[in-house]
């Protein structure tokens, strides 16, 4: 009796902390990976006050085929490019990216989405889209680059 008395007291305290909406603490995943070119030389901006961060854009294309011969080789190839603002905040990252990201060169970016707002030059709020970047992996080197 007392051992079932103590299990009912421990299902409850589970039952109680589990609802508590304190103490649950859900799993989520923000992640994106990126393979493409990079479209600039990266300039490395610092904000008073703020560690310095490293800026380059990268393209990414995306192609279909249209027309009447979608399932088959002919019809028209089209292609949309997006561009992509990458940041690079982490200490040893920022500062490789700055020196070895060159444009044109073909990378590969890991990192995670973040949204934000600004004020331009002309005082128009704006909405802007960055990768921060936890990784990038070198796909071009010097050699391939030149031809």
């Amino acid at each position: 009796m007392l051992r079932s008395a103590s299990v009912q007291i421990f299902r409850q305290l589970v039952r109680n902390r589990s609802t508590d909406a304190s103490l649950i603490l859900e799993r989520s995943i923000n992640r994106v990976q990126l393979l493409g070119r990079v479209g600039q030389d990266p300039v490395m901006r610092q904000v008073e006050g703020r560690n310095p961060v490293t800026i380059f854009s990268l393209a990414t294309n995306e192609m279909w085929r249209s027309g009447e011969g979608e399932s088959s080789s002919t019809g028209d190839v089209s292609q949309k490019t997006t561009w992509h603002r990458v940041s690079v905040f982490k200490p040893g990252l920022r500062d490789v990216a700055y020196q070895y990201v060159k444009k044109g060169s073909r990378i590969l970016v890991e990192g995670k989405l973040d949204y934000g707002e600004y004020v331009d030059k002309n005082q128009v709020r704006r909405q802007a889209t960055t990768i921060i970047a936890d990784n990038i992996v070198f796909l071009s080197d010097n050699i391939r680059d030149r031809t």
